[in-house]
């Protein structure tokens, strides 16, 4: 999780009904991150229940989200920020999620793609944006979304909507709204400043998932009545 992907969320949250009870996957709040990574705020007065494979702060029920003991068609939103590259198989999980979620539930989901290898407990995937709708394939509306260079994005997220789901346009242009708003990390003047002149010595490729990082690109996919 970092501030750009908090923004993401935030627009999210603010420009679509996302039905509760909301279920967040790797819930777990890391000391010294949870103002962060502590995503309840922005649904006041909504369900909310945290799921994550060892218990502490943030978790309300521990679990793995290859088995999930929610029980069919019972979960309004399912989020998952920076979890699916630690499950080991992450086909499953999508399962699961797509057999918890109601007819009118929405599925918020995101990876790091250019991103140095972590563990909690282990990192094993990386998704392209193109590897997000084949996996969301079977919700009729998806919405994509990365940062970074188009060939080297930093975060790649999308949003599935079930049958019953509302995906309109105006919903859709307030979400763009909002992540010019809210979807923001800027680097430090120092560190911009070193990647400017490196980019000036060596060309600006190698430097480009730095300097990128707060140009957002998202299509919205429905599929054809």
């Amino acid at each position: 999780m970092n501030l750009f992907l908090r923004g993401v969320m935030r627009a999210v949250a603010e420009s679509f009904h996302l039905p509760e009870p909301i279920l967040e996957i790797g819930s777990y709040q890391v000391e010294g991150q949870e103002e962060l990574v502590d995503l309840r705020g922005l649904f006041p007065g909504k369900r909310y229940v945290g799921v994550d494979f060892r218990p502490g702060p943030g978790v309300d029920c521990v679990a793995d989200v290859e088995q999930l003991p929610q029980a069919d068609a019972s979960v309004g939103t399912v989020i998952a920020l920076s979890a699916f590259e630690h499950v080991r198989r992450f086909w499953v999980g999508f399962e699961e999620v797509y057999r918890v979620l109601r007819p009118d539930g929405v599925f918020v989901v995101s990876c790091p793609f250019y991103f140095h290898q972590h563990g909690y407990p282990s990192d094993y995937w990386r998704f392209t944006p193109e590897a997000f709708e084949v996996l969301l394939d079977r919700y009729p509306a998806r919405i994509l979304g990365w940062n970074g260079p188009a060939r080297r994005p930093a975060q790649v997220w999308a949003a599935g909507f079930r049958e019953q789901a509302s995906l309109t346009e105006d919903q859709v242009t307030r979400y763009k709204e909002a992540l010019r708003r809210y979807a923001h990390e800027p680097l430090p003047w120092s560190r911009r400043l070193r990647y400017h002149l490196g980019s000036l010595l060596c060309g600006r490729r190698p430097f480009a998932p730095y300097l990128d990082r707060e140009r957002w690109q998202t299509v919205v996919k429905k599929r054809a009545a």
